[in-house]
């Protein structure tokens, strides 16, 4: 979570125990059509630990309980019904799916991208107000950059932004 670049992970096949952990680590989850996700530690009577407190973060409790506590598997469909993911794609689309996403993000300020992923996570644990107060303390240095200023500028004068990350 202290990376401040945005982390994509692109997941084929079996995304079990370890691996699921390492893609909960990721900001952005894509699957192929052909992967599965699962927690399967518990039918070894260890612990899914990192993974187990994550995933309550990042699905609804009753899918992550289930999957934590019966160490049972899930498709991808079922892992974007629940939003373990945010898309499932074509084997054979996966990669190009998942570097036009970087791409995209590429294109905006890494200065308010930054601020984002960070608002974003650092608010998973606190209170609103208590992460208010933290978004305006960051949104008043994203408004001192210039990225903050190339943006507004390039929308009026309609053309691409040219951000320079400072």
């Amino acid at each position: 979570m202290e990376v401040s670049k945005p982390l994509i992970a692109a997941i084929n096949g079996y995304c079990l125990a370890g691996g699921q952990e390492l893609a909960l680590a990721c900001d952005i989850r894509i699957a192929s059509d052909t992967a599965h996700f699962g927690a399967p530690e518990v039918k070894r009577g260890i612990l899914h630990g990192y993974g187990a407190l994550r995933l309550v973060h990042a699905i609804p409790m009753a899918s992550a309980m289930e999957m934590l506590l019966t160490g049972e598997m899930i498709d991808a469909q079922e892992a974007l019904r629940i939003g373990l993911v945010s898309r499932v794609v074509p084997q054979v689309q996966l990669m190009s799916t998942a570097e036009a996403i970087a791409q995209r993000i590429c294109e905006n300020s890494a200065v308010a991208v930054r601020a984002i992923k960070d608002l974003a996570y650092r608010g998973l644990g606190m209170p609103l107000e208590h992460g208010l107060r933290y978004y305006a303390h960051v949104n008043r240095l994203v408004h001192a950059s210039e990225d903050a200023r190339e943006g507004p500028r390039a929308f009026t004068e309609k053309r691409k932004a040219d951000f320079k990350g400072r």
